[in-house]
């Protein structure tokens, strides 16, 4: 049975990736740090699909635990198949702007702890010569826009970080996915003004589960914010700072 690891398994996109893996009969490996919902999670998973879960805590921040977390994975696994990177932290722009530790709080759980995790499992995945990443970064990084350019620099980062690991990676057979979500009915994105063309988590789950299946390297979702973003990008920077966004 093939078996991946999902990490940030309480967020409203990783429950939905679980539920989406677990019906093409994948055995899961799930991690947050929420344990007690996370068992919830993986009970009502085994229930409907009859396929092996287990629970992993894990603190994005400890740096010098990635280590010996990915490795208890791989041993309760016997192999990985794949990894899916999906949790996050946002604050808005002006408390990012006022208060620096909130800021390097969503820096340090985007960005760097992903770097932390992947570099760890690249090592993994490298000697294999097989499996997949997918890694959730945020159609926010493509260009950075006064609204929220802090969180949009740590996702922008991250998607530049991925493409490198991707080459680095694709000698070894290694398929490294960066996933780009729009706008998501989530816990995360709950409140927020200004949001348009939602999308589902369990929409957003298949359309991930389709494209790494399919080996598709930038994952917009849904598919149109590719067009949104070509856009915004083509704008030129001498009118793109005067705009309102």
């Amino acid at each position: 049975m093939k078996d991946i690891l999902i990490v940030g398994v309480t967020s409203g996109i990783g429950k939905a990736l679980a539920h989406q893996y677990a019906k093409e009969e994948y055995s899961l490996i799930l991690a947050g740090r929420d344990k007690a919902e996370m068992e919830r999670i993986a009970s009502d998973i085994r229930i409907r699909y009859q396929v092996p879960v287990n629970v992993k805590t894990i603190d994005a921040e400890s740096f010098d635990t990635h280590s010996d977390f990915f490795a208890s994975c791989v041993e309760k696994a016997g192999k990985l198949s794949g990894m899916l990177l999906v949790y996050g932290n946002m604050v808005d722009q002006e408390t990012a702007q006022t208060d620096f530790t909130k800021a390097k709080k969503m820096i340090d759980v985007n960005f760097t702890s992903y770097v932390s995790l992947l570099e760890t499992a690249a090592r993994y995945f490298e000697v294999e010569r097989s499996g997949f990443i997918g890694v959730i970064s945020s159609v926010a990084g493509d260009r950075g826009r006064k609204s929220n350019y802090i969180y949009g620099s740590s996702k922008g980062a991250l998607s530049v970080y991925v493409q490198g690991l991707r080459n680095r990676l694709y000698a070894s057979g290694v398929h490294v996915a960066t996933i780009k979500p729009g706008f998501v009915d989530t816990q995360m994105t709950y409140g927020l003004n200004g949001l348009f063309l939602v999308a589902k988590p369990e929409d957003v789950a298949k359309r991930v589960h389709d494209s790494i299946r399919k080996k598709h390297d930038v994952i917009y979702v849904p598919g149109y914010w590719s067009i949104i973003m070509f856009i915004l990008k083509s704008i030129p920077e001498r009118v793109f700072k005067r705009l309102k966004l």
